[in-house]
C-alpha cells in the first residue's frame, strides 16, 4: 500500500545540526579594510555563542535540550506524498513534500528563531532586533522570544507591511513590535526615505535599520538576529533535511530531485544541505534552489563580494548578488525579495553542485492554486515557487516516462496571503522581470569591490 504520510516519533528527531562548512571551501567575509572579519568584530551584533557557530568547521553541532523541548511543539514535521497532485498531473513521478507549515507561525522560520533566541538568552541579552520581508521571520522570532522572555523589535519591509497586515498582528500577539521599513527611527531608514519617499522598501534596508538599532543600544543588552543568509542560520534549518532523510529511509525511497524556494537561502539550505553532502560524495541527484524572475540573484547575478544590507553596515560577503542598493519589484513573495544569497548556497551554485531556477509570479500562483485544489493546503507565495518547479519536473517525468522521486520543502502556508490570491483571481497580478538595463545599472556598484576566489570544495 502506498504511504501518504511519514511521521517520526519525538525521540527520532535529530539531536544534532549538520554544518556544511565542514565539507566545502569558502571565501571569508571581509571587513572595511579588505581583510577577513574576525569573530570579535561581530560581537557588537551577535552573541559570541552564535558567532562560534557561524565560524565553526565541526560537521555536527549538538542541539540544546531547551531548544529540542520547544521544537517538540511542532517537530518532527510530516513528510507527505502529494498523491492527488500526481493524479492531476498524470505523472509517473512520486512527489513528496516536507510540511513546515505546521509550526505555530506557519513556516520553517522557527527552526532557527528558537535557537537564536535561546543562545541570546543564555548570553544575557534582553532585546533582539531583526528585519522581515513577508513577515514569516518576524512572526517566528516574536514567537521564539516569547518562549524565552526576550523583547523583540521587527523592521518589516514596507510593501509587505501593507500587503500582509495580519503578520503584524501575529507579532504583536507574541509580544513583538513591528515597524514598517524604511522608518524614521534610524539613520539608514531616514536616508532611504530621503532618497525615495515612496520606496516599497527592501530586505537590505530593513537589515540596515535592525543592525543600527542593535549596535546603537549603549546598554549592551541588545543584539541583532538574522533569519537567513548566514552560516549559523543554514545550520539550524538542517533539521528539515535530516528529518526527511530518516523519513525517506523508512519507506525505502530517496529523492532524484530536491527543490526549495530561495530568497536568502534558509529553507532551501535546511532542506537540501543534508542531501548535498551525498551529492558532493558522488550521489546522482539534482538540487534546485528556485527564485523569482523579478529578483534573479542566482540565475543572473554574478558571484561577488557585497554587503548584506543597503547601508553597508555588514561585512562584505562572498555571494551571488544584484547589488546592495537594488530594490526588487514589489512582488507578493516578499520573503524572496533579497538582493543577495547565502554565501554557502552561492558557493555551491558557483561550483555547479546546485542548479538555480527562476519562476515568474503568475506561474507561481497557478501552481499554488493547483496544489490547494488537489492537496488542500494553501501555500505561501514563496512556497509556490518550489511547487511550480516541482510541477515542471513532474511534467518532464511524464514526457520522459520516468518514475522520478521529487521532493520539495513546503516552507509555509498562505493563509495570511489571501489578499495576494484575491489579486491573482481578479487578474490584477502580472509577471515582473528584471530588465537588462536594470541589471547593468545594478552591476555598477561592484566596480571597486574585491572578487571572491574561485574555490572548489572537492
Amino acid at each position: 500500500m502506498d504511504v501518504r504520510k511519514v511521521v517520526l516519533r519525538e525521540d527520532e528527531m535529530p539531536r544534532e545540526w549538520y554544518n556544511i562548512l565542514a565539507d566545502i571551501k569558502m571565501n571569508p567575509p571581509l571587513g572595511p579594510d579588505g581583510n577577513p572579519v574576525s569573530p570579535d568584530m561581530l560581537a557588537p551584533v551577535f552573541p559570541m555563542n552564535l558567532i562560534e557557530q557561524e565560524v565553526s568547521s565541526e560537521r555536527w553541532i549538538k542541539i540544546p535540550e531547551e531548544v529540542l523541548g520547544i521544537y517538540k511543539i511542532w517537530r518532527p514535521s510530516p513528510l507527505v506524498r502529494a498523491v492527488n497532485l500526481e493524479k492531476a498531473l498524470g505523472t509517473p513521478a512520486r512527489i513528496y513534500y516536507k510540511n513546515e507549515g505546521v509550526s505555530p507561525p506557519g513556516s520553517h522560520k522557527p527552526n532557527t528563531a528558537v535557537p537564536q533566541a535561546y543562545y541570546n538568552k543564555v548570553f544575557g541579552i534582553k532585546r533582539i532586533t531583526t528585519e522581515t520581508g513577508a513577515g514569516q521571520w518576524g512572526s517566528a522570532l516574536s514567537f521564539a522570544c516569547s518562549q524565552f522572555g526576550l523583547e523583540c523589535r521587527v523592521y518589516m519591509v514596507r510593501v509587505s507591511f501593507e500587503q500582509k497586515p495580519y503578520r503584524k498582528t501575529m507579532m504583536q500577539t507574541w509580544g513583538g513590535v513591528c515597524v514598517p521599513s524604511p522608518s524614521t527611527e534610524t539613520k539608514a531608514g531616514r536616508e532611504a526615505l530621503e532618497k525615495d519617499p515612496n520606496t516599497p522598501g527592501s530586505l537590505g534596508i530593513a537589515i540596515s535599520e535592525a543592525v543600527e538599532a542593535a549596535v546603537s543600544d549603549t546598554s549592551g543588552q541588545t543584539r541583532y538576529s538574522l533569519g537567513s543568509v548566514l552560516n549559523h542560520v543554514m545550520l539550524h534549518q538542517t533539521v528539515i533535511g535530516l528529518e526527511a532523510k530518516k523519513q525517506f529511509a523508512l519507506i525505502n525511497e530517496y529523492p532524484d530531485i530536491i527543490i526549495g524556494c530561495a530568497g536568502g537561502g534558509s529553507n532551501f539550505a535546511g532542506t537540501a544541505f543534508p542531501f548535498t553532502l551525498d551529492k558532493v560524495n558522488g550521489k546522482a541527484i539534482e538540487i534546485y534552489p528556485v527564485e523569482p524572475a523579478a529578483c534573479p540573484t542566482l540565475t543572473k547575478a554574478p558571484f561577488v563580494y557585497d554587503h548584506g544590507d543597503t547601508a553597508g553596515y555588514t561585512p562584505l560577503l562572498p555571494m551571488h548578488s544584484l547589488g546592495h542598493a537594488f530594490v526588487p519589484a514589489p512582488i507578493h513573495a516578499g520573503g524572496l525579495r533579497y538582493h543577495g544569497m547565502a554565501p554557502t548556497v552561492s558557493q555551491l551554485v558557483n561550483e555547479g553542485i546546485l542548479t538555480a531556477k527562476s519562476v515568474n509570479q503568475l506561474e507561481c500562483y497557478e501552481a499554488g492554486v493547483l496544489f490547494a485544489r488537489t492537496e488542500g493546503h494553501i501555500p505561501a507565495p514563496e512556497t509556490a515557487h518550489a511547487i511550480a518547479q516541482a510541477i515542471r519536473e513532474a511534467k518532464q517525468a511524464k514526457e520522459e516516462g520516468k518514475a522520478k522521486v521529487i521532493f520539495f520543502n513546503w516552507s509555509g502556508h498562505g493563509c495570511l496571503d489571501l489578499g495576494a490570491y484575491e489579486r491573482y483571481f481578479s487578474g490584477a497580478l502580472q509577471n515582473l522581470e528584471m530588465s537588462g538595463e536594470e541589471m547593468r545599472a545594478a552591476m555598477e556598484i561592484f566596480k571597486n569591490y574585491p572578487k571572491p576566489a574561485n574555490l572548489k570544495s572537492r
